[in-house]
């Protein structure tokens, strides 16, 4: 039995189910607990197959006998909430998976289609903010072609989003239409502020070590937050500043 067939009869047997004035019989309890212990087991073997992971090394690291792990997998016993516990943390699952309603298999399902989905329309992005550049150049397709010297059908698809743009031609364009890689990179959505939370990390990472534990330390973030104001000011207006910062040390 796969866990949906037990998940469809479970919610069929299930007592909290059914109205309050309804009686169920021990054997109605029964039943219900057969389904609960078999898709728990469905759960166990799923996240157990997902972490590549043997009965024999789970029952190894839960000092139980490989049986025992098999006994849990098709149902015929259930293991405790602490037992749950470790082997959630063995195979890296939360432990509420063993209480949930879903595979890791459906879930990785439904990842693979969204990201299919975030593909397709990264691609048509992609090619709308190429076709921007190369108009705000005043570029035709032609002249990029002749740029890049990659055909003008070949272009317009891009543009389009009808093909994934390679890296390598999405970098000649782009220089072609006086633009950087940066200019077409994702920053809207939560993979694109991770993108971005990564580059912004590599640059930091990059910073002399002096400069690095300056920004680190607390204490210093008044400085930081006085330079950021400097930054932002008008150089006229900043002139002034550093004017006024010697005539008081003079």
């Amino acid at each position: 039995m796969d866990f949906k067939d037990a998940s469809s009869r479970f919610k069929k047997m299930n007592p909290e189910q059914e109205p309050a004035s309804a009686q169920a019989g021990p054997s109605s309890f029964e039943e219900s607990y057969r389904l609960r212990a078999r898709m728990v087991g469905v759960l166990i073997r799923d996240a157990r197959l997902n972490a590549q992971r043997s009965t024999a090394e789970c029952a190894q690291m839960l000092r139980v006998a490989p049986q025992q792990i098999e006994a849990w997998e098709y149902g015929d016993s259930v293991p405790s909430l602490p037992q749950l516990e470790l082997l959630a943390n063995y195979l890296g699952v939360p432990v509420s998976h063993f209480w949930g309603t879903e595979t890791i298999s459906d879930e990785q399902s439904r990842r693979a289609d969204a990201q299919q989905e975030y593909l397709a329309l990264r691609d048509r992005m992609i090619g709308a903010l190429l076709r921007q550049a190369r108009e705000e150049s005043s570029l035709s397709l032609e002249d990029l072609s002749q740029a890049t010297h990659i055909p003008t059908d070949q272009i317009e698809r891009y543009e389009l989003g009808e093909e994934p743009l390679p890296l390598h031609e999405l970098s000649v364009l782009a220089n072609a239409a006086n633009r950087n890689l940066s200019y077409f990179l994702e920053s809207s959505s939560y993979i694109g502020q991770l993108l971005a939370n990564r580059e912004t990390w590599k640059h930091f990472a990059d910073l002399p070590d002096e400069i690095r534990q300056f920004a680190a330390n607390p204490l210093n973030i008044g400085f930081i937050e006085i330079a950021i104001m400097l930054s932002k000011m008008p150089t006229d207006r900043l002139r002034r500043v550093g004017e006024s910062m010697l005539e008081i040390t003079m």
